[in-house]
């Protein structure tokens, strides 16, 4: 028995407290730092008997939200009391009501807020899509809510260690499936890097760690690099009487694995790994003309590549984003990013609306943007569309696109996620518009719905009364708000047409002496294998069910030893249960049973491999490979359908893995990678395609291996052969 010492606790959670008051001490009003003792009493005292996973008391993480709330968000008391509060209506004995009382109306709402959504989103259970509108709903009543929120998800991120494997898979996934992103969109630019490299480092631990070493190493030549770069901006600045700040900041390691990924590089082949920072202190109304002083020296020094020029400042990010971007080339011929911003800019850039509680006087246009976004929430939520994960997937869609901007015919500007066609541009206008639009003019050029805007470009659209959405469109929109839009008026045409069809099938049960009743239709129905009334009404519309299928079922209701019909379907835990498997290789679930599974074909996945067990609805178990690029989705919506899976090496069997090489097209390359792989033990090819292209070659070789230890030993030899750049694992069969 851990021996618990309960003064020292005493005095830390003192400590604590004390620093919390610290951070937020510049922003307090009279009477605050009582209310904020008084909630802080208040959370001590409802939470005393609780710990943590990790065996500390439980009050350490309201205090720690409450500190990242004060010191890297900037909320004022309010937000601070909420924050200390923010678990003890749904985990302790206090009422919302008691809340009321001793801290006020607006406390209860937010705490309201947050209670509504816990549960959903607290640090044990998983994200399900079904719940994700309660969040939208509070995030548009207060955003302090999902601010609090997200103060309180970055703790648990920074404490993920003491939660068991599964646990933490599901946390992380859901962390970078929505957090992070809507993070971003709040600009807190910050807290959305550090929950992106914290959501990496748990969903996949080996490139995370890869990439960190990989940093940590060339620190050194980065930092000498970074030093020989400023030296002579340093001086030309300060001789001009700038007031500056100047340091190069490293890319996080989620966007160096990103761009790895993307681009299929590996991390010494990209040369952008940190951006020059440039923060010059200058009053609100030079701003503008200060920051392209700035970028006239650089450019006078360095060379920049003009497609590489981003103005934000001139048309801020939608998040409130401003800076100046270029790329420039810098010593040794390697490309540089230079940003270039004001020291309000780097804020608000950093800290997002909630720093805009030191710049009153240029807030309210930023202020109007979040307003603007939150509306369109709000607008989503009116119509909301009953399959709840695409809605997400919709909305996700616009919290990380870039933006570019289009103009009306009379000069409005409109802010769009890039590739946004023109269809999307007039359900931005109005849904009216959207609805009817038949076309558009862009730069008074005729193009279709389809066509896909640059910013800068002027539209106009072109609309009939007689047009209405066709199912097509869905194709042609990126926008949540189109899709959401096309979505219920196509339901809507559909519920008018099955309107016709139920008249048309009632005049048809008449006929043939059929009750038209509901058990009758539900008989029906099922005899057809339909999912709803609806469906046979609008079957029956557009002619795809006849007075044959009437007649079939008038004789199969007349015969004496009919069998019922129903729909097949598959409860998960008799999956679990009942598919016990002839497959040795897997084990499956918490008490890790051989079960019958399949492997998914988007990753496929080998033996070693780290994996998890995905339950579906037909098709049994499906595994999985952990960085597979459907994963985090499964594990933020489907959580309670995951299970664990984990490799058993009882016999060798064979898996096919496919592999592709890149290099310079030498005499004798194909019959030198064949020998390579044929003296690998126990390797038997399966396919072998090359292409060669202006010297250079590019193949795949569908290989048989027994586990990922196997594949990775032929890819190292792969590598060894005179020529060869680049040998990768492919995830699918080609």
């Amino acid at each position: 028995m851990i021996q618990i010492d309960l003064e020292a606790e005493r005095k830390e959670i003192l400590n604590r407290y004390k620093r919390l008051i610290k951070a937020c001490k510049r922003r307090l009003e009279k009477g605050d730092k009582e209310t904020i003792r008084k909630a802080f009493e208040v959370s001590v005292e409802a939470h005393k008997e609780m710990r943590r996973k990790s065996g500390e008391p439980y009050i350490y993480h309201p205090i720690a939200v409450a500190q990242i709330c004060a010191e890297e968000i900037g909320l004022g008391s309010v937000g601070i009391v909420c924050a200390l509060l923010h678990d003890t209506v749904e985990d302790t004995d206090l009422t919302l009501e008691d809340i009321k009382g001793l801290f006020g109306e607006k406390v209860a709402q937010i705490i309201d807020g947050l209670t509504k959504i816990s549960g959903v989103i607290d640090n044990t259970s998983s994200l399900q899509a079904e719940n994700f509108r309660k969040v939208l709903l509070t995030l548009s009543e207060d955003v302090r809510v999902i601010l609090i929120k997200l103060a309180d998800r970055l703790h648990n991120m920074r404490t993920l260690e003491h939660m068991k494997r599964d646990k933490q898979m599901k946390i992380a996934s859901e962390t970078l499936f929505l957090y992070a992103p809507l993070a971003h969109r709040l600009g807190l630019n910050t807290i959305k890097t550090e929950l992106e490299d914290l959501g990496l480092k748990y969903t996949d631990a080996e490139a995370y760690n890869d990439i960190a070493e990989k940093l940590r190493e060339s620190e050194p030549e980065r930092k000498k690099f970074i030093q020989k770069f400023i030296e002579p901006l340093k001086e030309i600045l300060t001789e001009q009487g700038f007031k500056f700040k100047l340091f190069g900041r490293p890319k996080s390691i989620f966007s160096i694995y990103n761009k790895i990924k993307q681009k299929k590089v590996s991390f010494e082949e990209i040369y952008d790994l940190f951006a020059i920072r440039i923060v010059i202190d200058t009053p609100l109304e030079k701003e503008k003309s200060d920051c392209w002083k700035v970028y006239s020296i650089i450019t006078d020094f360095y060379h920049p590549s003009p497609e590489r020029l981003r103005d934000w400042i001139s048309t801020p990010k939608s998040n409130g984003y401003e800076s100046l971007h270029t790329t420039v080339m810098g010593p040794q011929g390697k490309w540089v990013e230079v940003q270039i911003r004001t020291s309000r800019m780097d804020d608000l850039a950093e800290n997002g609306y909630a720093a805009h509680w030191k710049y009153k006087d240029s807030a309210s246009e930023k202020e109007s943007n979040l307003e603007n976004w939150l509306i369109k929430i709000r607008e989503m939520l009116e119509n909301p569309d009953p399959n709840a994960l695409e809605f997400i997937d919709d909305f996700k869609l616009n919290l990380f696109s870039d933006e570019m901007f289009v103009f009306t015919p009379k000069g409005d500007m409109k802010t769009l996620p890039v590739k946004s066609t023109a269809l999307d541009f007039a359900f931005e206008i109005h849904t009216k518009v959207g609805e009817h639009c038949i076309g558009a003019k862009v730069n008074h050029k005729l193009v279709p719905l389809s066509h896909e805007l640059k910013s800068g470009d002027q539209v106009e659209i072109l609309t009939s009364k007689k047009q209405n959405p066709k199912e097509d469109w869905l194709n042609y929109v990126i926008t949540a708000k189109a899709k959401s839009k096309i979505k219920n008026s196509l339901k809507e045409q559909r519920k008018k047409i099955a309107e016709e069809g139920k008249e048309v099938i009632k005049r048809k049960f008449e006929r043939h002496k059929l009750e038209f009743n509901n058990k009758t239709i539900n008989d029906f129905c099922n005899y057809l294998k339909l999912p709803s009334s609806q469906e046979l009404y609008y079957r029956v519309a557009l002619g795809n069910v006849d007075v044959s299928e009437i007649k079939a079922f008038i004789k199969y209701k007349e015969s004496p030893n009919k069998k019922p019909v129903k729909a097949e379907t598959h409860k998960i835990e008799e999956l679990v249960t009942h598919a016990r498997g002839k497959s040795d290789m897997l084990v499956i679930g918490d008490d890790m049973q051989k079960l019958d599974y399949k492997l998914a074909p988007c990753c496929n996945p080998i033996p070693g491999d780290d994996v998890f067990g995905f339950i579906t609805v037909g098709e049994g178990i499906k595994i999985h490979r952990v960085n597979c690029p459907n994963a985090i989705k499964l594990l933020s919506n489907y959580a309670y359908r995951v299970v664990k899976a984990k490799w058993t090496n009882d016999e060798l069997i064979s898996f096919l893995a496919g592999i592709k090489i890149a290099g310079s097209d030498v005499i004798g390359m194909v019959n030198e990678i064949t020998k390579v792989i044929s003296s690998e033990h126990n390797v038997n090819m399966r396919s072998i395609n090359f292409d060669t292209d202006d010297g250079l070659f590019e193949g795949t070789v569908m290989v048989y291996v027994h586990d990922t230890k196997h594949l990775n030993h032929l890819i190292s030899n792969l590598k060894k052969i005179n020529g060869v750049n680049k040998v990768e694992r492919i995830d699918e069969e080609r």
